[in-house]
């Protein structure tokens, strides 16, 4: 699996106008993409990964700052831009693979107590964040 991960003043995404879901405090904005080759432990993985990650202020991570995050599924993040002029997803896994895995990162932060908000697997969204920092980085899985 594959996160942009950025640390957020506050983040909202909206599907149809309507807000789905936010965050109105410091935390991380999560834009989740799943790979052909991920399974369930790498959703653990993941999870963990973004929980723990020690970039909030004064070097915390969300498990010990008690922050929230807004996960947003967006399997563009596999696109392969190397050759011609139109990215490949043949390494993105297809919808009924990646939504499985997409929940099982949400459920498994929430198990380690995490506020999570999401936005809406499949559906066209748009995401409003306020950057902090600005402070973005790639988490990987493998």
């Amino acid at each position: 699996m594959r996160a942009v991960t950025a640390r957020v003043k506050h983040a909202a995404v909206e599907v149809e106008g309507a807000v789905v879901g936010a965050i109105e405090e410091p935390g991380l904005l999560v834009l989740l993409g799943a790979a052909v080759t991920d399974t369930e432990a790498s959703a653990d993985t993941m999870a963990r990964k973004l929980h723990e990650l020690r970039i909030l202020d004064g070097e915390q991570s969300c498990a010990s700052a008690g922050a929230p995050l807004l996960v947003v599924s967006q399997f563009t993040l596999y696109g392969d831009t190397r050759k011609g002029r139109r990215p490949s997803w043949s390494a993105a896994a297809r919808p009924e693979q990646a939504e499985p895995l997409v929940i099982r990162v949400v459920e498994q932060l929430r198990a380690r107590g995490a506020h999570v908000a999401t936005g809406r697997f499949g559906a066209p969204m748009t995401v409003h964040s306020a950057n902090d920092g600005p402070f973005t980085v790639l988490v990987e899985t493998d």
